[in-house]
């Protein structure tokens, strides 16, 4: 698929996600969390998991070919870790009109979210959902994003049955955690 294609293409009908967390965020609830609210609203989830490197979560999403990327933050240090990856995710022609999201706690002052919002739209991100947000705000943009059944049929078979996945072949902790493990 060429870059134009994969930018213009139409969605309806499930989505393919990949799920991750930040290099330095060990927190995994959250991104269970996600999970599951994805697939209660019908969509397919590769969970890459907590502490992913950079480099891991571009290859992932060049190996899936998702139609969406969220990336979850607990610690405090999202924003200074999702800018040069969505830097690095831009960077790649392949994955150059991926819509790419960002949430949780980004950052440990408790002020300036307006401004790290900005700066990481501005930066790549397509959405930033801020530490307190009604999860209705994340749903309807998840909701605007729909792909054509012809498309679904032809996505990589690598989603049907790997929902807790990394490409290293780790398993998530998705089926045996608690939904609150470490607040």
């Amino acid at each position: 698929m060429k870059p134009a294609e994969w930018a213009a293409r139409h969605r309806s009908g499930p989505l393919d996600v990949v799920v991750t967390g930040l290099p330095s965020d060990a927190h995994t609830w959250n991104l269970v969390f996600i999970q599951l609210l994805l697939e209660d609203l019908g969509h397919k989830v590769v969970n890459l998991g907590p502490c992913i490197p950079e480099d891991e979560i571009v290859e992932s999403c060049c190996k899936f070919q998702p139609d969406l990327l969220v990336v979850s933050s607990v610690n405090g240090h999202g924003f200074n870790d999702a800018r040069p990856l969505i830097t690095s995710v831009r960077s790649r022609w392949e994955l150059a009109g991926l819509p790419a999201v960002i949430g949780g706690k980004l950052g440990v002052s408790g002020g300036g979210q307006e401004e790290q919002a900005a700066e990481l739209m501005a930066a790549g991100f397509d959405a930033v959902f801020q530490e307190g947000v009604d999860f209705a705000a994340f749903e309807s943009f998840v909701g605007s994003l729909t792909r054509p059944a012809s498309l679904a049929a032809a996505r990589p078979a690598s989603f049907a049955g790997s929902a807790s996945r990394s490409p290293s072949g780790r398993t998530s902790p998705a089926g045996s955690l608690p939904r609150e493990v470490d607040r």
